[in-house]
Order: C-alpha cells, then sequence, then structure tokens
C-alpha cells in the first residue's frame, strides 16, 4: 500500500482510531481557500449552510480541487488504499459565542455504507484548539457499532443531534488540535465531538468523507461520489460530475439530485428530516 503516513502513523490510527496532526495545506493555499471562503459566502450572502454545506465540492470548484488536494489523498490512501472516492464533504463552523457543538456521535450510525472502512479528513481553517471547541475523541471506540439517540437540538451541529447512548467519561477525551493547514484523520465509528466556541475568532473545518471504491450503500437507492483517486471496478456509486462554475446551473440540479437521493438515505426511519433539508 502507498500513501504518506509512516508504519507507525498508520499502526495509530489502527489501534486509536485516528491520527493526527497533518500539515497539508501551505500558507498560500490556506489563504486562498479563505480568500475563496469569503468569495463564496458573498455569492451565498452568508455562511455555507443547510443544502449549500451539504457536498459542497459539487457547486463549487475550489472546494472540488480542495477534496482531491495530494497531500489529503495521499494521507488518505495510507489507511484505505489507492482506490478512493470522495462520499461527502461539509464544513463545521463555529463563531465566537454562537453555542453550537457536536454531541458524543459515531459517524457511520446512519450512513447506510457496508462496512466501516471509512475515514474523514478533517482539515483545519482556523485554529482548532480547546478554546475554540476543537473536537474531541475516545480513542479506541472504533472497533463496535453503539446505539444512539435523536435529540435534534438546534444547537447541535449534527443533521439528527445524535448521540450515543453510553457516557462518556470526559477524562478518557482526547483533544485533537490543529492549526491551520493541518488535518487529522478520523475512523468512521471513533465517538467523537466537540464543545462550543469560546475563543474570540471563529472555529472553521471542513471534513470530507472518503471511501474505498469496493464500499457500497445498503439503504435503498444507489447512491453517489466522487472518484479522486485511482479506478473504480466495481461502480457501486453513480460517479459525480465537477460543477463547470460557481453555482452553475447545471451543477446546481446534479447537486438537488444528488442530494434528494441522499437525504431519502440518511434519514430513513428519523422522526424528523434533520438539518440536511433545510434550505
Amino acid at each position: 500500500m502507498g500513501g504518506s503516513l509512516d508504519a507507525g502513523a498508520v499502526a495509530e490510527y489502527r489501534k486509536r482510531g485516528y491520527h493526527f496532526p497533518i500539515r497539508v495545506l501551505t500558507q498560500a493555499e490556506l489563504d486562498a481557500a479563505n480568500a475563496n471562503m469569503k468569495a463564496t459566502e458573498a455569492k451565498l450572502g452568508g455562511p455555507l449552510k443547510g443544502r449549500f454545506n451539504q457536498k459542497p465540492h459539487l457547486l463549487f470548484p475550489w472546494i472540488n480541487e480542495l477534496i482531491r488536494h495530494p497531500k489529503i489523498l495521499d494521507a488518505v490512501e495510507s489507511v484505505i488504499g489507492p482506490n478512493i472516492l470522495c462520499w461527502g464533504s461539509q464544513f463545521f463552523a463555529k463563531q465566537p459565542g454562537d453555542g453550537m457543538y457536536v454531541s458524543w456521535h459515531q459517524d457511520a450510525t446512519y450512513w447506510g455504507l457496508s462496512k466501516p472502512d471509512v475515514v474523514t479528513a478533517w482539515i483545519a481553517f482556523t485554529p482548532s484548539v480547546p478554546l475554540s471547541g476543537n473536537m474531541r475523541v475516545v480513542a479506541g471506540t472504533h472497533l463496535e457499532q453503539l446505539k444512539h439517540n435523536d435529540t435534534f437540538v438546534e444547537s447541535n451541529l449534527l443533521s439528527r443531534g445524535q448521540e450515543i447512548e453510553a457516557k462518556v467519561d470526559e477524562k478518557d477525551a482526547i483533544d485533537i488540535t490543529l492549526q491551520p493547514g493541518e488535518m487529522s484523520l478520523h475512523h468512521v465509528l471513533l465517538v467523537h465531538g466537540s464543545e462550543p466556541n469560546r475563543a474570540t475568532w471563529p472555529r472553521v473545518g471542513f471534513a470530507v468523507r472518503y471511501v474505498p471504491t469496493d464500499v457500497r450503500q445498503l439503504n435503498g437507492e444507489i447512491d453517489s461520489a466522487t472518484l479522486v483517486r485511482g479506478t473504480d471496478a466495481y461502480n457501486y456509486f453513480d460517479h459525480e460530475a465537477a460543477p463547470e462554475g460557481d453555482l452553475h446551473p447545471a451543477a446546481v440540479e446534479r447537486h438537488k439530485r444528488v442530494l434528494d437521493r441522499q437525504m431519502e438515505i440518511l434519514y430513513q426511519g428519523a422522526a424528523k428530516p434533520g438539518k440536511r433539508a433545510i434550505t
């Protein structure tokens, strides 16, 4: 297997369910990403949210390029192999004092994917430290699926406000601290969450969900994903097209179809439609 992580880092990921920090963006690339984010927010009249913040790589070329960044994919390849699909992406932003948080949860709970050989790359745009509400994880919890409850709490950044039933002992929590341009990798079953932002700056991170091409969707309709590296010998997912331009009409229409279909998958059995349905 190729990739940029050494054997010790891969072993740590396998044992603990996470690895950090990994430097992926240069200062120039980070500056460009933040400038692109400001331009995107100007186009939208405010922050990326609701449907615009679900798979935004299908709406904005600069985000589509980011999910394909070689340093990100080199690290991802180290843990899931050379044939890689981007199944989803989303910005997690907490403004100073807004009270938003992420409850203790596992990513895989409602995704319907055939196996947990899935990794999230979490790229910091701003300092993600305890004061600003960095991600916190519980090492070794990626070995089994736990039962979750949906709370639909508005201040929870998760789509259902989902949280594990088991009580997390705070002394077991590990801070994933990242400086701008660094990223972490975490396993799809790792228990993680984050506290509100008490800093004077926004805490902004970009989470990208990568799966190997032999993973498939089990919850009904065929799903879609973007091939970002290697080849797809299985074709379990419809391949997504890159956007022709920012909010290009054809891209917007494709994005709508993709999201409508994915929401049917993700909200099977949910009591409420959740945040992914917000326009």
